[in-house]
């Protein structure tokens, strides 16, 4: 056995004791005494889950002692805020509709960006404990959802004035990375941070300790894209990104809707097609369409009937009617194309398909499959096959019989590595979908869009000219935005020099007022 191997299982087995140890004593030493300040569920998914245990003990250097401590403090918290049940109704509708803390876009390492946008909280100690709950209830939906992949906080500050300045509210956020969710926490970007705040993030450095000190990111305009690639900046940091918050329903709210397995549906054209109904024990999907495993031609499959190879070569030339999406999501095992949206065009365009476009970064086979919300209204070609070391797959999205896109509908793309002496036909994958365990997948969810008024180059099926007007109109838009917000500034600019002159002309006044009472005096 080699060294590495040798070093690799030692950790291993040291990391298990040290599970197994946390778990004795835990049960042993905090239990016993306060089982009745834990949430019971937390007890029990303590036992089961290594995963999270691990998360602890990372944080605290796998110091058994402090990851007691840092259990207890992150269960009781758990419980007084009753965190296993906080839904979208336990949060007041107004706070949802205003659109200050919510998920949206990746940094450039692929971490999700959890945004707060400062201007929108006024410090009120009748909402405070609301205000809390909200940052807690995107947290765990999160962490169930993902289980491990951290986050970016984007902290922003512009447009921020002294009311807004809630020390109590950044000291929660601050613990809820420190000690309720270890390791979900990527860095903390700053913008646009206000000179008057400066005592206080100094105040700040010290509540993340010097471990996470380096995990703050203090950015302007000028170097936010260091962090952030336009694509998912608004328009006020220098970005590109249309998105504009709304509620209802939950932003990146995927994962409320069962994903449902989504196969091509034949076309009219095709004399016959292979079915295979999956039936995957894993998942809760009670509706599995049928698959297709239609896919690009591979070397050595020489056994794939003609018609299958004339077909493929007609999606082929279809193909070169597409020009790539712009926006890549870098994951582990796949280069996802687009990163966060599938353009649709609208109904009277004509153009509604739209394209995918994997790209696998390992050095095995991978295998992907395509899920959507709706399975009724999209075909997905091909929607359950693999991808060759290097190569690329692309993944034509249609709506289905006229049915209308919407907005609301998702797209999960799963995708797992596999072993050199696996199949890759239909019946293997089957087989290979059933045995992967849960977190050897990867898993990346993609909206839909409706494009009304213009048609992205980018992501549109037929190969015209991009309406170069709308797009200018869109420009002259941001450009005006952005003129907005720095006359705004200016204005407030003005008013505070404007309020400093008067008071230097009012203790001038006094002054003036002074030295001739002074004067007057002395001479009389």
């Amino acid at each position: 056995m080699s060294t590495t191997a040798t070093i690799a299982e030692y950790q291993a087995q040291n990391k298990a004791k040290l599970i197994s140890e946390v778990r004795r004593r835990f049960e042993a030493e905090y239990v016993t005494d306060k089982s009745d300040k834990y949430d019971s569920r937390d007890v029990e998914r303590l036992q089961q889950d290594d995963s999270w245990i691990e998360s602890y003990l990372a944080w605290r250097h796998n110091v058994v002692d402090e990851t007691l401590k840092m259990l207890d403090e992150s269960f009781q918290w758990r419980k007084e805020m009753a965190v296993n049940d906080l839904t979208e109704a336990s949060i007041p509708r107004w706070l949802l509709e205003i659109g200050g803390i919510y998920l949206h876009g990746y940094d450039k390492e692929g971490n999700k960006l959890f945004w707060i946008r400062v201007k929108y909280h006024i410090k009120d100690h009748k909402t405070i404990l609301d205000k809390k709950k909200l940052i807690a209830f995107w947290l765990e939906r999160y962490a169930k959802r993902e289980n491990g992949k951290p986050v970016t906080v984007m902290f922003d500050l512009s447009e921020t004035g002294l009311n807004s300045i809630d020390m109590d509210f950044v000291r929660f956020i601050i613990n809820c990375f420190k000690v309720y969710y270890p390791k979900y926490l990527s860095k903390m970007v700053i913008f646009d941070m206000p000179w008057i705040m400066n005592a206080a993030f100094k105040i700040v450095k010290t509540w993340l300790g010097p471990e996470a000190v380096s995990l703050l990111k203090f950015t302007s305009k000028n170097d936010i894209q260091d962090y952030v690639s336009v694509e998912y900046l608004p328009p006020h940091m220098g970005g590109t990104d249309p998105f504009k918050y709304s509620y209802p329903p939950l932003v990146d709210d995927d994962f409320q809707t069962p994903l449902c397995e989504n196969g091509p549906i034949a076309s009219e054209d095709e004399a016959s097609s292979k079915e295979d109904i999956e039936s995957d024990g894993k998942d809760t999907l009670e509706t599995i369409s049928n698959e297709e495993q239609t896919t690009l031609p591979k070397k050595g499959n020489i056994m794939e009937p003609t018609s299958k190879a004339d077909e493929n070569e007609k999606v082929d030339s279809k193909m070169k009617t597409f020009k790539k999406p712009l926006s890549v999501f870098k994951g582990p095992l796949l280069h996802i194309s687009p990163a966060e949206e599938l353009y649709f065009g609208s109904t009277d365009s004509g153009e509604k398909k739209a394209l995918i476009v994997l790209t696998n970064v390992t050095k095995n086979i991978v295998a992907f499959k395509v899920r959507t919300t709706a399975p009724e209204k999209y075909r997905v070609k091909p929607s359950n096959s693999s991808c060759d070391p290097g190569a690329s797959v692309d993944i034509v999205v249609s709506p289905h019989g006229g049915l209308t896109v919407s907005a609301q509908d998702r797209f999960l793309v799963m995708a797992a590595e596999m072993e050199q002496t696996s199949g890759t036909g239909p019946a293997e994958l089957t087989q290979f979908w059933k045995e992967v365990p849960r977190n050897k997948v990867m898993e990346h969810r993609l909206r839909c869009h409706i494009v009304e008024s213009y048609k992205p180059s980018s992501l549109t099926w037929k190969d015209h000219a991009f309406n170069m007007s709308v797009k200018t109109s869109e420009d002259l838009c941001h450009q005006l935005s952005r003129l907005v917000a720095s006359t705004r500034k200016l204005e407030d600019q003005v008013q505070q020099c404007i309020r400093f002159q008067q008071l230097l002309l009012a203790l001038t006044v006094l002054l003036l007022t002074f030295m001739v009472s002074f004067f007057y005096l002395l001479h009389g």
